[in-house]
Protein backbone atom coordinates (compact mmCIF):
# COMPACT_ATOMS: atom_id res chain seq x y z
CA UNK A 1 0.00 0.00 0.00
CA UNK A 2 1.12 3.18 -0.96
CA UNK A 3 1.63 6.15 1.50
CA UNK A 4 -1.72 8.05 1.58
CA UNK A 5 -1.47 12.02 1.30
CA UNK A 6 -1.50 13.45 4.18
CA UNK A 7 -3.54 16.11 5.03
CA UNK A 8 -2.60 17.32 8.34
CA UNK A 9 -3.13 20.59 10.13
CA UNK A 10 -1.60 21.63 13.05
CA UNK A 11 -2.52 21.14 16.74
CA UNK A 12 -5.07 23.87 16.76
CA UNK A 13 -7.23 22.57 14.25
CA UNK A 14 -6.54 18.54 14.88
CA UNK A 15 -4.92 15.87 13.61
CA UNK A 16 -6.63 15.10 9.99
CA UNK A 17 -8.66 11.48 9.25
CA UNK A 18 -5.58 11.38 6.64
CA UNK A 19 -2.68 10.81 9.14
CA UNK A 20 -4.79 7.82 10.45
CA UNK A 21 -5.17 6.64 6.46
CA UNK A 22 -1.40 7.43 6.07
CA UNK A 23 -0.47 5.66 9.40
CA UNK A 24 -1.51 2.22 7.42
CA UNK A 25 1.50 2.40 5.20
CA UNK A 26 4.34 1.33 8.14
CA UNK A 27 6.51 -0.94 7.13
CA UNK A 28 6.25 -0.39 3.37
CA UNK A 29 9.87 -0.03 1.92
CA UNK A 30 9.45 4.15 1.48
CA UNK A 31 12.53 6.72 1.08
CA UNK A 32 12.49 8.03 4.77
CA UNK A 33 13.54 11.16 3.50
CA UNK A 34 11.52 13.45 1.25
CA UNK A 35 12.73 14.91 -2.43
CA UNK A 36 11.48 18.61 -1.79
CA UNK A 37 10.37 20.32 1.07
CA UNK A 38 8.32 23.48 0.30
CA UNK A 39 6.81 26.59 1.82
CA UNK A 40 3.45 27.65 0.68
CA UNK A 41 2.39 30.90 0.93
CA UNK A 42 -0.35 32.57 -0.21
CA UNK A 43 -2.54 35.63 0.26
CA UNK A 44 -0.05 38.02 1.46
CA UNK A 45 -1.89 41.23 0.79
CA UNK A 46 1.33 43.03 1.88
CA UNK A 47 1.07 46.53 2.59
CA UNK A 48 3.59 49.21 4.62
CA UNK A 49 0.50 49.84 7.45
CA UNK A 50 -1.06 47.54 10.50
CA UNK A 51 2.05 45.79 10.90
CA UNK A 52 2.10 43.51 8.06
CA UNK A 53 5.88 43.59 7.09
CA UNK A 54 6.67 42.89 10.44
CA UNK A 55 4.06 39.82 10.94
CA UNK A 56 5.25 39.02 7.41
CA UNK A 57 8.25 38.31 8.54
CA UNK A 58 7.63 36.48 11.93
CA UNK A 59 5.98 33.92 9.55
CA UNK A 60 8.80 33.54 6.94
CA UNK A 61 11.05 33.06 10.18
CA UNK A 62 8.62 30.24 11.04
CA UNK A 63 8.72 28.90 7.59
CA UNK A 64 12.43 28.48 6.93
CA UNK A 65 12.54 27.01 10.06
CA UNK A 66 11.42 24.00 8.65
CA UNK A 67 14.66 24.17 6.17
CA UNK A 68 12.20 24.61 2.86
CA UNK A 69 13.96 24.26 -0.27
CA UNK A 70 11.68 26.35 -2.19
CA UNK A 71 8.49 28.75 -1.69
CA UNK A 72 5.31 28.51 -4.02
CA UNK A 73 3.44 31.74 -3.73
CA UNK A 74 -0.31 31.63 -4.57
CA UNK A 75 -0.84 35.04 -5.41
CA UNK A 76 -2.73 38.31 -3.76
CA UNK A 77 1.14 39.42 -3.05
CA UNK A 78 -0.03 42.75 -2.51
CA UNK A 79 -2.74 44.50 -0.44
CA UNK A 80 -5.13 45.72 -3.48
CA UNK A 81 -4.21 46.84 -6.99
CA UNK A 82 -7.77 45.85 -8.33
CA UNK A 83 -9.98 48.55 -7.29
CA UNK A 84 -11.29 51.15 -9.17
CA UNK A 85 -10.30 54.07 -7.07
CA UNK A 86 -6.28 52.96 -6.70
CA UNK A 87 -3.80 54.92 -7.94
CA UNK A 88 -0.35 54.43 -9.32
CA UNK A 89 1.22 55.61 -6.35
CA UNK A 90 -1.01 53.42 -4.68
CA UNK A 91 0.31 50.31 -6.71
CA UNK A 92 3.83 51.62 -6.38
CA UNK A 93 3.66 51.68 -3.05
CA UNK A 94 2.85 48.11 -2.36
CA UNK A 95 5.00 46.58 -4.90
CA UNK A 96 8.41 48.56 -3.20
CA UNK A 97 6.54 46.90 -0.21
CA UNK A 98 6.49 43.76 -1.66
CA UNK A 99 9.95 44.02 -2.74
CA UNK A 100 11.36 44.78 0.75
CA UNK A 101 9.58 41.99 1.78
CA UNK A 102 10.85 39.36 -0.89
CA UNK A 103 14.15 40.85 0.40
CA UNK A 104 14.05 39.08 3.50
CA UNK A 105 14.11 34.95 1.69
CA UNK A 106 16.60 36.43 -0.49
CA UNK A 107 18.47 33.00 -2.04
CA UNK A 108 15.10 31.06 -2.56
CA UNK A 109 13.41 30.65 -5.07
CA UNK A 110 9.26 31.90 -5.20
CA UNK A 111 7.37 30.77 -7.72
CA UNK A 112 4.36 32.86 -7.73
CA UNK A 113 0.94 32.56 -9.61
CA UNK A 114 -1.32 35.96 -10.20
CA UNK A 115 -3.90 36.74 -7.49
CA UNK A 116 -7.30 38.62 -8.45
CA UNK A 117 -6.04 41.81 -6.63
CA UNK A 118 -2.23 41.64 -7.95
CA UNK A 119 -3.46 43.61 -11.19
CA UNK A 120 -3.96 47.22 -11.51
CA UNK A 121 -7.03 47.89 -14.53
CA UNK A 122 -7.45 51.36 -13.42
CA UNK A 123 -4.36 52.38 -15.54
CA UNK A 124 -5.01 55.48 -17.79
CA UNK A 125 -4.83 52.95 -21.02
CA UNK A 126 -3.34 49.65 -21.76
CA UNK A 127 -0.84 50.59 -23.00
CA UNK A 128 0.55 52.02 -19.58
CA UNK A 129 3.69 49.49 -18.64
CA UNK A 130 1.88 48.77 -15.37
CA UNK A 131 -1.30 47.97 -16.73
CA UNK A 132 -2.88 44.42 -16.09
CA UNK A 133 -0.89 41.23 -15.87
CA UNK A 134 2.02 41.98 -17.31
CA UNK A 135 3.31 44.00 -15.16
CA UNK A 136 2.53 41.54 -12.29
CA UNK A 137 4.86 38.90 -13.85
CA UNK A 138 7.26 41.44 -14.13
CA UNK A 139 7.19 42.29 -10.44
CA UNK A 140 6.80 38.88 -9.49
CA UNK A 141 9.76 37.37 -11.54
CA UNK A 142 7.78 35.42 -13.44
CA UNK A 143 8.62 33.72 -16.87
CA UNK A 144 5.00 34.08 -17.93
CA UNK A 145 1.52 34.25 -16.18
CA UNK A 146 1.17 30.67 -16.36
CA UNK A 147 4.10 27.98 -16.88
CA UNK A 148 5.83 25.04 -15.51
CA UNK A 149 8.94 23.47 -14.20
CA UNK A 150 10.77 20.43 -12.93
CA UNK A 151 12.72 20.04 -9.52
CA UNK A 152 13.49 16.67 -7.23
CA UNK A 153 11.62 14.31 -9.97
CA UNK A 154 8.68 16.31 -9.94
CA UNK A 155 6.64 18.41 -12.27
CA UNK A 156 4.96 21.79 -11.10
CA UNK A 157 2.15 23.93 -13.19
CA UNK A 158 1.25 27.11 -12.16
CA UNK A 159 -1.81 28.34 -14.22
CA UNK A 160 -3.59 31.53 -14.02
CA UNK A 161 -7.20 31.51 -13.55
CA UNK A 162 -7.64 35.78 -13.39
CA UNK A 163 -9.91 35.06 -16.72
CA UNK A 164 -13.69 35.30 -17.91
CA UNK A 165 -15.49 33.54 -14.72
CA UNK A 166 -12.06 32.23 -13.12
CA UNK A 167 -11.17 29.71 -15.74
CA UNK A 168 -8.04 29.05 -17.68
CA UNK A 169 -8.34 30.34 -21.51
CA UNK A 170 -8.20 28.79 -24.47
CA UNK A 171 -4.65 29.73 -25.26
CA UNK A 172 -3.81 28.53 -21.60
CA UNK A 173 -6.12 25.59 -21.73
CA UNK A 174 -4.27 24.36 -24.93
CA UNK A 175 -1.05 25.02 -23.48
CA UNK A 176 -2.01 22.44 -20.07
CA UNK A 177 -3.03 19.93 -22.58
CA UNK A 178 0.63 19.75 -24.37
CA UNK A 179 2.10 19.98 -20.86
CA UNK A 180 0.73 16.89 -19.53
CA UNK A 181 1.09 15.08 -22.49
CA UNK A 182 4.38 15.82 -22.61
CA UNK A 183 5.30 14.35 -19.63
CA UNK A 184 6.49 10.76 -19.01
CA UNK A 185 4.07 8.14 -17.40
CA UNK A 186 3.83 8.29 -13.60
CA UNK A 187 5.61 11.42 -13.57
CA UNK A 188 4.10 13.23 -10.20
CA UNK A 189 2.83 16.77 -10.73
CA UNK A 190 1.67 19.72 -8.41
CA UNK A 191 -0.76 22.43 -9.92
CA UNK A 192 -1.15 25.49 -8.22
CA UNK A 193 -3.90 28.29 -9.17
CA UNK A 194 -5.36 31.40 -7.36
CA UNK A 195 -8.38 29.76 -6.88
CA UNK A 196 -9.87 26.44 -5.66
CA UNK A 197 -10.25 23.90 -8.58
CA UNK A 198 -12.22 21.69 -6.46
CA UNK A 199 -13.06 22.24 -2.69
CA UNK A 200 -15.30 22.64 0.66
CA UNK A 201 -15.24 26.31 0.99
CA UNK A 202 -16.70 27.13 -2.54
CA UNK A 203 -20.16 25.89 -1.01
CA UNK A 204 -20.18 29.31 1.08
CA UNK A 205 -17.76 31.77 0.06
CA UNK A 206 -17.66 31.07 -4.18
CA UNK A 207 -14.37 31.27 -5.89
CA UNK A 208 -14.06 28.30 -7.16
CA UNK A 209 -12.55 27.71 -10.90
CA UNK A 210 -15.71 27.56 -13.41
CA UNK A 211 -14.27 25.32 -15.48
CA UNK A 212 -13.69 22.36 -12.63
CA UNK A 213 -15.15 20.02 -14.89
CA UNK A 214 -12.70 20.21 -17.96
CA UNK A 215 -9.88 20.17 -15.14
CA UNK A 216 -11.03 17.30 -13.59
CA UNK A 217 -11.73 15.27 -17.03
CA UNK A 218 -8.34 16.45 -18.01
CA UNK A 219 -6.67 15.07 -14.49
CA UNK A 220 -8.27 11.90 -14.61
CA UNK A 221 -6.84 11.16 -18.33
CA UNK A 222 -3.35 11.71 -16.52
CA UNK A 223 -4.28 9.84 -13.27
CA UNK A 224 -1.26 7.96 -13.22
CA UNK A 225 0.68 11.99 -12.71
CA UNK A 226 -1.76 14.29 -11.39
CA UNK A 227 -0.94 14.29 -7.60
CA UNK A 228 -2.32 17.55 -5.53
CA UNK A 229 -3.45 20.94 -6.89
CA UNK A 230 -3.10 23.83 -3.94
CA UNK A 231 -5.38 27.00 -4.46
CA UNK A 232 -5.48 29.90 -1.75
CA UNK A 233 -8.42 33.54 -2.42
CA UNK A 234 -10.51 31.87 0.00
CA UNK A 235 -8.35 33.00 3.00
CA UNK A 236 -10.08 29.90 4.80
CA UNK A 237 -8.07 26.30 4.99
CA UNK A 238 -9.82 22.76 3.70
CA UNK A 239 -9.05 19.74 1.77
CA UNK A 240 -10.98 17.71 -0.57
CA UNK A 241 -10.00 14.32 -2.90
CA UNK A 242 -11.60 13.24 -5.67
CA UNK A 243 -9.93 10.34 -8.19
CA UNK A 244 -6.68 10.24 -6.18
CA UNK A 245 -6.12 14.25 -6.50
CA UNK A 246 -5.61 15.75 -3.02
CA UNK A 247 -6.93 19.53 -3.37
CA UNK A 248 -5.60 21.76 -0.30
CA UNK A 249 -6.57 25.56 -0.33
CA UNK A 250 -3.46 26.56 2.45
CA UNK A 251 -5.33 29.28 4.10
CA UNK A 252 -3.34 32.84 4.22
CA UNK A 253 -0.91 34.05 5.34
CA UNK A 254 -2.46 37.38 6.16
CA UNK A 255 -5.57 36.01 7.67
CA UNK A 256 -8.01 38.85 7.90
CA UNK A 257 -5.86 41.22 5.96
CA UNK A 258 -3.44 42.03 8.89
CA UNK A 259 -6.36 43.20 10.70
CA UNK A 260 -8.29 41.23 13.76
CA UNK A 261 -11.37 40.42 11.89
CA UNK A 262 -15.24 40.94 12.56
CA UNK A 263 -17.85 39.45 13.58
CA UNK A 264 -17.47 36.07 12.05
CA UNK A 265 -14.11 35.83 12.85
CA UNK A 266 -13.80 32.71 15.73
CA UNK A 267 -10.32 34.52 16.95
CA UNK A 268 -8.44 37.92 15.99
CA UNK A 269 -6.82 37.66 12.97
CA UNK A 270 -8.90 34.86 11.55
CA UNK A 271 -10.49 34.62 8.70
CA UNK A 272 -13.82 32.80 10.11
CA UNK A 273 -12.14 29.52 11.48
CA UNK A 274 -9.01 29.48 9.46
CA UNK A 275 -5.91 31.59 11.49
CA UNK A 276 -3.54 33.39 9.64
CA UNK A 277 -0.86 30.63 8.37
CA UNK A 278 1.13 28.96 5.91
CA UNK A 279 1.57 25.37 4.50
CA UNK A 280 4.75 23.24 4.49
CA UNK A 281 4.45 20.28 1.96
CA UNK A 282 6.72 17.17 1.95
CA UNK A 283 6.86 15.58 -1.59
CA UNK A 284 8.36 12.03 -2.23
CA UNK A 285 9.81 10.30 -4.94
CA UNK A 286 6.94 7.58 -5.20
CA UNK A 287 4.60 10.54 -5.98
CA UNK A 288 3.33 10.76 -2.57
CA UNK A 289 3.42 13.91 -0.15
CA UNK A 290 2.31 15.62 3.09
CA UNK A 291 0.63 18.71 3.28
CA UNK A 292 0.24 19.98 6.74
CA UNK A 293 -1.19 23.65 7.29
CA UNK A 294 1.20 25.99 10.42
CA UNK A 295 -1.05 28.89 12.24
CA UNK A 296 0.78 31.94 12.98
CA UNK A 297 0.22 33.57 16.28
CA UNK A 298 0.39 37.80 15.28
CA UNK A 299 -1.16 38.85 18.75
CA UNK A 300 1.96 39.50 20.18
CA UNK A 301 2.93 41.48 17.02
CA UNK A 302 4.24 44.68 16.89
CA UNK A 303 4.26 47.15 14.01
CA UNK A 304 7.26 47.63 11.76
Amino acid sequence: MERAALAAVAPLFGASAARAAASASAGVNHSPQPVLTIGHITDIHIEPANGAPAMFRKCMDQVLAHKVDFFLNGGDSIMAADYKDITRDRVTELWTCWDDCRAYLKGYDIYSCIGNHDTWWAAPNQEDSMYGKDYVVKRLGMPHRYFSFDRGGWHFVILDGNNKGVSLDEEQMAWLVKDLDGLAANTPVLLMSHYPIIGVTPYWEGGMHSDYKELKTLFYKHKDKIKVCLSGHQHLQDSASYNGVQYFCNGAVSGFWWGKGNEKSATPYYYEETPPGYAVLKLYADGTLENHYYPVDYSSSTAG
